[in-house]
């Protein structure tokens, strides 16, 4: 008879939770939640991702690691913002963009994934500043990206980086920017 009421008592138990688990969203449901609230939490739409301008992958997965093209930076009217950083462009502006250009690249890695929750660690930025000669603020035109993937991913957008600044960048952007990110 004890065995009886511990069997009754384990099926309650079991229907009780089958019935919480059906009012609770799949996990499917809740996939693109976190990264994407905190995008718009901060005033930020994730863009579709931009078309590819060459003979490239914009993504290229190599087991746990995504390796992104260079990303521009392209307002969601297919614009860009264009300049030499120093003549055309002050630093400030630039930095935007560079923030922009983060935007774009989670939203590249969002269409390769599906989820941006799959990412584990941006591991490394490269970013590439449209300057003049005697220009030496690269590192604060880059901070854009590096911030904001800070911002939106927490210890996760924390990562090594790169700044270069360069004569030309293709059709003139002010700045050109690739990742390195690990994902699940």
């Amino acid at each position: 008879q004890e065995v009886g009421v511990k069997m009754a008592m384990f099926s309650s138990f079991r229907t009780a939770c089958f019935r919480a688990a059906a009012l609770r969203p799949t996990l499917t449901q809740c996939a693109n939640v976190h990264v994407e609230a905190r995008l718009i939490e901060l005033g930020h739409t994730l863009p579709k991702p931009g078309p590819n301008l060459g003979s490239y992958v914009t993504v290229q997965r190599s087991g746990n690691m995504l390796y992104t093209a260079g990303h521009l930076p392209m307002n969601p009217d297919g614009s860009l913002i264009v300049g030499k950083v120093g003549k055309d462009i002050s630093v400030e502006d630039a930095n935007k963009a560079a923030e922009l250009v983060g935007l774009n690249i989670l939203a590249s890695l969002k269409g390769h994934l599906g989820d941006l929750d799959k990412i584990k660690q941006v591991v490394k930025l490269v970013g590439f500043v449209n300057c003049v000669d005697e220009f030496e603020s690269q590192p604060q035109v880059i901070n854009g990206c590096s911030d904001f993937m800070k911002e939106v991913l927490g210890d996760k957008g924390v990562h090594s980086r790169s700044a270069v600044g360069t004569n030309a960048l293709p059709r003139n952007i002010c700045v050109e920017i690739e990742a390195i990110v690990e994902v699940e």
